[in-house]
């Protein structure tokens, strides 16, 4: 696994002045994300799931339809919080081409800062922005069913195939006022092929959470093991 330490490091391809057209610049990036080939039929393995000294184990299938099934963790909220990981690291690894997800959009070049180039979004996903550098996505700003998530990637893991986010952090915040909606959560993802070349699947994610007030961060640690491609 190549983990590159900071995206933001490596020298930039193009430049954009605020105004241009950023449409094929945002495409870059976009099909630089590591997908999974579509005839991928899922894998299966073991999982565990800890926070502090408590730590529970069980298994897991994620099938072509990208569900996931968990099993032998009671747990509720810990087996829904199992498959949700599974579920939200699969759905980005589907592969849509590029005018299916934004056929409808426009993209604009804004400002230029440390994080990278600055993507004004016109047409169906007005209000929306993201940031790229070096044909990665390096922050986006979303509106999604009524809140607005910002996520920004710090460092990447390169697959040779296309990017993974290594380390990244999101908060949720009201799409009127900005005013965040939670604390920051700030991600660390481990990836690893199943077999020579890939496809790469999820081996470890810590989520480290600070509240909005004063009280304690928590963290939690998800492990996928023992790993096989079904088929």
């Amino acid at each position: 696994m190549t983990v590159t330490a900071n995206p933001l490091d490596r020298q930039a391809s193009v430049a954009l002045a605020a105004g241009d057209d950023a449409s094929a610049s945002f495409r870059a990036a976009y099909e630089n994300r590591y997908t999974w080939d579509p005839g991928f039929a899922g894998y299966r393995g073991s999982c565990s799931w800890q926070e502090g000294e408590r730590l529970l184990r069980g298994q897991f299938v994620v099938g072509a339809d990208l569900k996931a099934q968990v099993e032998g963790i009671d747990d509720e909220e810990v087996h829904k919080a199992i498959a949700g990981q599974l579920w939200e690291v699969a759905i980005h690894r589907v592969r849509r081409p590029f005018e299916q997800t934004h056929g409808e959009n426009s993209f604009t070049a804004g400002d230029t800062d440390a994080v990278g180039t600055e993507i004004i979004v016109g047409g169906k996903a007005a209000g929306d922005r993201y940031r790229i550098k070096n044909d990665v996505v390096t922050m986006v700003h979303r509106h999604i069913h009524g809140t607005v998530v910002t996520i920004f990637t710090e460092s990447t893991t390169d697959t040779g195939c296309g990017y993974l986010s290594h380390t990244y952090t999101s908060r949720y915040s009201d799409p009127a006022s900005g005013a965040p909606r939670g604390g920051i959560n700030h991600f660390e993802d481990r990836f690893a092929p199943l077999g020579e070349g890939g496809p790469w699947v999820l081996v470890e994610r810590t989520v480290l959470s600070q509240p909005l007030d004063d009280g304690p961060a928590s963290e939690v640690r998800f492990r996928f093991q023992d790993l096989e491609a079904l088929g």
